[in-house]
């Protein structure tokens, strides 16, 4: 007989998954380092470590790394013999991936091999496999009535990496002797592509003050998307093309994080710049005596044998944190495990993250606004609406006006056929773009579509159709007049459209990984949308497949 035994309801973490740094509240990032720093000391000075420990067989670890890695998986491993659970190391080569076997369906299959909790450590070049696998796995897992799964990012291409920001932060607070008060940081090197860089944005929120210095030049220069976010944090940002001329100036962080140049990721362009690139975030010996005293240097590993930005003369210097910082996975894994298996978190008092509301690399997304708004009518009208030239006048149906107002005649015609080919209207109609313009002022173009016998739409089709075409209005006519009038503006949420997809090629949901993930969309402000899954940005008009 099989039993499954589901997780304590009172686990403030069994069953969470951590794809992104949000994915903990600043409360239960805080919770996990002073959680980490008595383990840490309990491990070094022969303390009781039961407190911390699974010790639970029937508790399943899965190891999916299906990109190369040293650190990351030998401290998840050793993270996991620690706590004496079933481990399993998933060899990727020699799985049915070859036979073209989705990774949703292999991480089903495996999750139903374990009788209690079942955690999942996944590495992978696609963007965005944790925050789809917990929604895909976690149906199946209320479908089949089982304990929900966690998936705990290692590395997902360019995006994020949230267990090495933790590690790191833990390691500053080390350096800072637990004074959270402020930090001032060089991020130096590869900023473009590299993942540690990028989770800074959200990690180091837990300090009250921050400044960041940007060591790179533009064309591995942190992403804009990343800077404005850290501007919108409340962060104090500045931009320096190499060191050399970081140093010129006197206010040089005592904190500097270097990242290696990914040429593996990099296009020809860039590549032919190499040596350039390398000289600009490559640590020099005569720079030296222009670094602060106490500074500290760290760098998530492995370095480049041959070029490494921090160059092996500073190993044995007191500038060498790295190693530290390196030994510190082993420690904050331990502890990251024993929250999301249930055993950590009974004694967690902060605040929690809100399940019911998506958190995206700035936090609450906007997901209140009432975008159908119904237009209060003027009373006792006498006078019919007129429509203009080309439009017949009908007696009674829907007319969908002011699509489009203001773009090129081209983008209203595209919107125009969106409108028609995704609301499925194949019905008799009359549609076309005309001038709104006032007398005398700029040529002003909108689209206008006339839908004669259409007596209303339900809600969810108004929903829709503002999410095709925000900004235009609804009216539903009866007896020549308008009886209803509904103003549609920008959706906070697109999703469930067969016509959306994320354009970043290596996220989970485009098309070209055959995961069959949703593309889904959080506006983030005006025209902006971000993807749910890799956190890309996009213009509105970028998420429509052309």
């Amino acid at each position: 007989i099989f039993f499954r035994f589901p997780a304590p309801q009172h686990m403030a973490f069994a069953g969470r998954t951590v794809a992104v740094v949000n994915d903990l509240t600043m409360d239960e990032q805080l919770y996990l380092y002073e959680s980490c720093r008595k383990l840490k000391h309990a491990l070094r000075h022969g303390g009781d470590l039961s407190e911390f420990k699974i010790a639970d067989e029937d508790v399943a670890v899965y190891m999916i790394f299906m990109e190369d890695s040293t650190r990351t998986k030998e401290s998840f491993r050793n993270a996991a013999k620690f706590h004496s659970v079933k481990l399993n190391d998933f060899d990727c080569k020699q799985a049915s991936f070859s036979k073209k076997e989705s990774l949703t369906d292999t991480v089903k299959m495996l999750f139903g091999y374990s009788c209690k909790q079942t955690i999942f450590i996944l590495r992978t070049k696609m963007e965005g496999v944790c925050r789809w696998l917990e929604a895909a796995i976690g149906e199946y897992a209320e479908k089949m009535d089982l304990p929900q799964a966690s998936f705990l990012n290692a590395g997902d291409g360019r995006h994020e990496h949230p267990t090495q920001e933790f590690l790191d932060e833990f390691s500053f607070l080390e350096q800072l002797e637990w004074d959270r008060s402020s930090i001032h940081l060089a991020l130096v090197g590869d900023l473009f592509h590299g993942r540690t860089a990028h989770s800074k944005v959200e990690g180091l929120k837990i300090y009250g003050k921050v400044k960041v210095d940007l060591i790179a030049p533009d064309e591995i220069g942190m992403p804009p998307g990343y800077v404005r976010l850290m501007h919108e944090n409340g962060y104090e940002v500045t931009k320096y093309e190499s060191i050399e001329k970081y140093l010129e100036q006197d206010q040089v962080a005592k904190i500097w994080y270097f990242t290696r140049l990914q040429l593996e990721r990099m296009g020809d362009k860039i590549r032919q710049q190499e040596h350039q690139l390398r000289s600009a975030v490559t640590f020099q010996e005569k720079f030296m005596d222009r670094v602060p005293p106490n500074t500290k240097f760290y760098h998530p590993l492995p370095r480049h044998s041959q070029y490494p930005t921090i160059p092996n003369f500073l190993d044995n210097t007191p500038l060498n944190n790295w190693d530290k910082q390196a030994m510190n996975g082993y420690f904050t894994r331990i502890t990251l495990l024993g929250m999301v298996s249930g055993k950590l978190g009974k004694d967690f008092k902060g605040t929690p993250r809100r399940s019911s509301v998506y958190e995206g690399p700035a936090g609450p997304l906007l997901t209140s606004q009432e975008f159908v708004e119904e237009v209060q009518l003027q009373e006792n009208r006498s006078k019919k609406k007129e429509y203009k030239i080309g439009i017949k006048q009908i007696e009674a149906g829907i007319v969908i006006d002011h699509i489009g107002t203001g773009r090129s005649m081209g983008e209203i015609w595209d919107q125009i056929d969106k409108i028609h080919n995704i609301m499925r209207l194949y019905v008799v109609s009359s549609h076309g773009v005309y001038d709104s313009s006032s007398k005398g002022g700029t040529t002003t173009c909108k689209g206008i579509i006339s839908i004669p016998g259409q007596e209303t739409w339900a809600r969810p089709d108004l929903k829709r159709l503002a999410a095709i075409a925000p900004g235009c209005t609804l009216n539903i006519v009866q007896d020549g007049a308008v009886h209803k009038k509904f103003k549609l503006h920008m959706p906070p949420r697109i999703y469930n459209f067969p016509d959306i997809h994320c354009r970043n090629s290596d996220c989970i949901s485009h098309r070209e990984s055959f995961e069959n993930a949703i593309p889904e969309f959080y506006r983030l402000d005006g025209t902006t949308f971000i993807c749910k899954y890799c956190s890309r940005q996009h213009r509105y008009q970028d998420i429509w497949v052309s």
